[in-house]
């Protein structure tokens, strides 16, 4: 559920307000746009400074990750929970105390206090977690999708607020035709730790456990 900067362009785009009903579900390295709503929305918060701009009929510009196909341009957020220095563990209890692992995550989502998406556009190489902010369906961006080699083009889930902007290759099911390209898988790498003494270090016959997908980011405008 994150974004991590290998060889990214020098700066990000910057930082802009995200629409309130999926800020807090970016996980990061999701694909998102630009969109607007009413500057006067008594629904849809933000800070001062995100007035000082508008567009037609005194609307204002949000980041959301319900892209369509045409949308322009197309960048990748980085915001989230694990992996941002936030999460400070799970519950361990629950309903009768029969959560052990896999509760509730304990820590503030990073757009809590400001509302806002920090956003890169720049080409460069960027790995994404393999959890929820990847399509995770058969033929996704899973270790296990047998089509996916070295150079596979990447597009996004499209057009939705709750799943959308996923990366996943073109032509999966998820793409839903959606055959825009924003970027080139490169491969699948582990989380770099040998604290644990990971299995195939153990065992010839062990299997890695691949924690980033790693890909170029250049999309076609």
């Amino acid at each position: 559920m994150a974004l991590k900067l290998l060889q990214p362009g020098v700066q990000p785009l910057g930082q802009y307000d995200g629409l309130d009903t999926e800020v807090l579900t970016l996980m990061g390295g999701e694909v998102v746009t630009f969109t607007s709503v009413l500057a006067t929305s008594a629904t849809d918060k933000a800070a001062y400074d995100v007035f000082d701009g508008y567009v037609n009929s005194l609307q204002r510009v949000v980041v959301t990750r319900n892209v369509a196909t045409s949308a322009r341009p197309l960048m990748l957020a980085d915001e989230g929970i694990t992996n941002y220095g936030t999460l400070f563990g799970t519950v361990v209890g629950g309903t009768v105390g029969q959560v052990s692992t896999g509760g509730a995550q304990l820590g503030p989502h990073t757009a809590t206090g400001s509302g806002k998406v920090t956003l890169w556009d720049k080409p460069g190489l960027y790995a994404v977690s393999l959890d929820a902010a990847c399509d995770q369906a058969a033929d996704g961006l899973v270790t296990s999708n047998a089509t996916l080699a070295t150079g596979s083009s990447l597009t996004w889930v499209p057009a939705s607020a709750t799943v959308g902007g996923k990366l996943t290759p073109v032509g999966s099911t998820a793409a839903a035709a959606n055959t825009v390209v924003v970027g080139h898988f490169v491969s699948f790498e582990t989380n770099g730790s040998l604290v644990n003494t990971p299995n195939y270090l153990a065992s010839a016959l062990g299997t890695r456990s691949y924690a980033w997908a790693v890909f170029h980011f250049n999309p076609q405008f």
